[in-house]
């Protein structure tokens, strides 16, 4: 089995995903192709260096569509002879692709990719596809289905966890965001926006709000308990499917959960030969990777599960992990991921989430894979994982050990 290693991570900052945001008149195409470039810039690539694009985005119409992938090839300086292909597992559609072209690699199919994702939630909304589980009642009655929010609702319930620990997570998450930005922790791996005559658009993300604090959160009205106690009623649907519960603890809001936001990520995985061929020093080796089903109604607890797989399939422990980024969906996958392995807060997600800095559903799992490297790199660790909560209940994992 030949290893497949990552040579280059980088992402573009995230903006707000509203008509007002900055990234608002970019397009995914554009920003895709431009993300690609920065990948073939940066590491002198020419010609057709790479086997295939592998392109993450979860909201496949209008100016998502049609292969995005390809077009974004098309549009990029790359090759014409790169192939491109989009894929969508929900909000691990980024880390799916590198984890699928890792594999590709680790296979003998080409010496290398680029993989990766985009999501421009201001232009093409989320949920604008239509989906089978949410909207077809012959599956969505039989599966119990429920909104994200009530599913946060109902891990929180079901684990216990109280509304000031959801906005003390949430706080936290602003705060190591902001310090991270402070520090310039993100300098090597965030490209500038420019429009086309190259002036700069964004440098930096710009959903942050580190002025958050307890009082404000304090404030604010549970997002989900209307949709969940009124018409259609979604706390009666989860109370049949989980009798035990008495009622759902509404405890999430736009301030511990993840924002909506526009953004690029690529992540530049090769083997060994490639590097040799381009002058490059891989940066880590993509050890393992995961993916698993769970209860489509509770719907986001999947990174337990795949982290128990992921471990468990390559003989590790919990303890061998230096490093851990837990998609920060809403407060309560976190602090529900903590609680299931007794991790210490100050290993999971150090400078910050997508509560602080937004979650743009095709590119994050590819962000939280170069947030990783970054963080391992900084402090000399050796081996770090990142996983995801997905829709429709399901988990993804990537381990990654530096070389």
């Amino acid at each position: 089995m030949t290893d497949a290693y990552i040579y280059d991570a980088l992402r573009t900052p995230r903006g707000k995903g509203r008509k007002d945001g900055s990234l608002h008149e970019v397009t995914s195409l554009r920003l895709s192709a431009l993300t690609l470039n920065a990948v073939k810039e940066r590491n002198n690539l020419d010609g057709h260096a790479v086997e295939d694009v592998i392109w993450g985005n979860v909201t496949q119409v209008k100016e998502q569509g049609g292969c995005l992938a390809r077009s974004a090839v098309l549009a990029s300086d790359l090759d014409e002879r790169i192939p491109g292909l989009s894929i969508n597992r929900f909000c691990a559609s980024g880390m799916e692709a590198v984890n699928l072209a890792a594999n590709q690699i680790k296979g003998g199919a080409g010496k290398a990719y680029i993989a990766g994702g985009v999501e421009m939630m201001g232009r093409v909304p989320m949920g604008s596809d239509g989906a089978a589980i949410a909207v077809d009642p012959t599956l969505a009655m039989d599966q119990y289905f429920v909104p994200q929010g009530i599913s946060a609702d109902i891990i929180a319930t079901e684990y216990g966890f109280a509304r000031e620990q959801a906005d003390a997570l949430a706080v936290e998450s602003q705060r190591r965001a902001k310090h991270a930005w402070d520090e310039g922790r993100f300098d090597k791996s965030v490209i500038t926006v420019r429009d086309q005559n190259g002036l700069a658009i964004l440098d930096r993300d710009e959903y942050m709000r580190p002025q958050t604090d307890m009082q404000s959160l304090g404030a604010l009205n549970p997002a989900f308990q209307m949709m969940g106690e009124q018409m259609p009623g979604f706390d009666k649907i989860a109370m049949m499917k989980y009798p035990h519960l008495e009622r759902i603890n509404h405890i999430h809001h736009a301030g511990n959960s993840s924002g909506i936001v526009d953004g690029a990520a690529a992540v530049l995985i090769g083997n060994k030969e490639f590097g040799e061929q381009y002058g490059l020093t891989p940066r880590a080796r993509i050890k393992a990777t995961g993916k698993i089903g769970t209860d489509p109604t509770i719907m986001l607890t999947g990174p337990v599960p795949v982290t128990q797989k992921i471990l468990t399939d390559n003989g590790m422990v919990i303890g061998d992990i230096d490093l851990f980024e837990v998609n920060e969906a809403f407060a309560a996958v976190v602090l529900r991921f903590q609680q299931a392995f007794d991790v210490d807060p100050n290993v999971v997600n150090v400078n910050g989430g997508s509560i602080a800095m937004g979650h743009p559903l095709g590119a994050t799992g590819a962000i939280i894979i170069g947030a990783l490297l970054d963080e391992l790199e900084r402090q000399d660790k050796e081996m770090g994982l990142a996983t995801l909560c997905i829709a429709s209940g399901m988990g993804a994992a990537t381990i990654i050990e530096r070389v």
